[in-house]
């Protein structure tokens, strides 16, 4: 068990590693790190630089080393961004308005790394923090209804040998939305949050590297990063589940 924690905090690391590195090479902050607003923070190539510099050692610390403290400090550094820049910007300057799902991907992800952060704090004692799971798992939901909203769209990115394209958009979206409440309520969470681990490690073998090697230097290299992504999300799945007592809420227990 702990060489799997291991496992999940390397692939958290890692992803936070390259999201670091990718804002040094485009010198500006990624959408889910920071919106448009403030504007004048995007003026100033010192401020993305910094910040992933920060991230970079940030997520080495977590993938090589006992870094709860960094773990909590990283945590909180996502959830100040999310609620002093993405929620104004969602809420009040954003040119679509909140009720467009797409304009939530950024602070969805933005909460899935604060929420990874506490979950990974929470492995090295043994404690798990509620919110994280919580935070991780408002993003799988978005990400699970964006299979509707944006179905056609979303049916185009299904490998064509996997056949039946609005098919497997549908069910890895219910899978989704599904993982994600289960997890907030502790529904079977030890075996849910392993299933969606597995589920976002074939997204990575599957979709992200593939598209990752056919469009390398798209957006700086930011296909290279999605796939990074995936093995965020998977670690913070992985932890999730090796960290919260497993099975001990039935849907039963829950509906009382």
């Amino acid at each position: 068990m702990k060489g799997l924690l291991k496992i999940g905090r390397l692939l958290y690391g890692i992803g936070i590693v390259a999201v670091g590195v990718h804002q040094i090479i485009i010198k500006d902050f990624r959408p889910e790190i920071l919106p448009p607003f403030p504007q004048w923070a995007h003026q100033y190539v010192l401020f993305p630089i910094l910040i992933g510099i920060a991230l970079v050692f940030a997520g080495i610390s977590i993938a090589f080393f006992s870094a709860k403290k960094t773990c909590i400090y990283l945590g909180f550094f996502f959830l100040i961004l999310i609620v002093t820049c993405h929620l104004p910007y969602v809420l009040f300057l954003s040119p679509v308005g909140p009720t467009h799902l797409a304009v939530w991907f950024g602070p969805g992800e933005a909460m899935a790394y604060s929420g990874g952060a506490f979950v990974m704090a929470g492995s090295f004692s043994g404690r798990p923090l509620a919110v994280g799971r919580i935070f991780f798992s408002v993003l799988m939901i978005i990400f699970g209804c964006s299979h509707y909203v944006f179905a056609d769209d979303v049916s185009k990115m299904v490998p064509k040998w996997a056949g039946s394209p609005m098919f497997w958009t549908y069910f890895v979206g219910v899978a989704l939305i599904a993982s994600g409440i289960a997890i907030i309520f502790k529904i079977w969470i030890k075996t849910v949050a392993l299933l969606l681990a597995g589920m976002l490690f074939l997204f990575f073998i599957f979709f992200h590297v593939p598209d990752a090697m056919n469009n390398p230097s798209e957006g700086h290299g930011n296909e290279i990063v999605r796939a990074f992504l995936a093995l965020i999300f998977c670690g913070i799945a992985l932890v999730i589940a090796l960290t919260n007592s497993p099975e001990r809420q039935t849907i039963r227990q829950f509906a009382r």
